[in-house]
């Protein structure tokens, strides 16, 4: 149980290492070179588990606090279809909803790492 909640602390930033992996290995299928840049995402979460720094951590927290709460406005305007999409994108919805979840999960995870005394 020791071991869990030690490592506990690291999940969200593994999650946007994968998210991050998962963008970059889509995007270099059909762009080739050009998806190269998107690694450049990653440097702050290995950063954070290599290093931790509270400062870098409350920027990333706030930072995707505010992204995931744009993403779940906009899933919320898709679901109750203020504005019209095409059929592909509405079949999307379920996975999306699921990601907009994780991400604000993560988010407020990280804030939360930010605001313990020790990291």
């Amino acid at each position: 149980m020791n071991l869990i909640t030690k490592y506990s602390k690291f999940i969200p930033y593994l999650y946007y290492l994968t998210i991050i992996a998962y963008w970059f290995t889509d995007l270099n299928k059909m762009e080739g070179i050009s998806a190269y840049p998107i690694l450049l995402f990653g440097i702050p979460f290995i950063w954070q588990i290599i290093k931790p720094n509270n400062r870098l951590n409350f920027g990333l927290g706030i930072t995707f606090v505010c992204l995931s709460s744009y993403m779940i406005l906009a899933y919320l305007s898709d679901v109750l279809q203020i504005i019209s999409f095409s059929h592909a994108t509405t079949q999307f919805v379920a996975y999306s909803g699921v990601f907009v979840a994780a991400n604000f999960i993560m988010a407020l995870w990280i804030m939360r790492n930010s605001m313990k005394k020790s990291f």
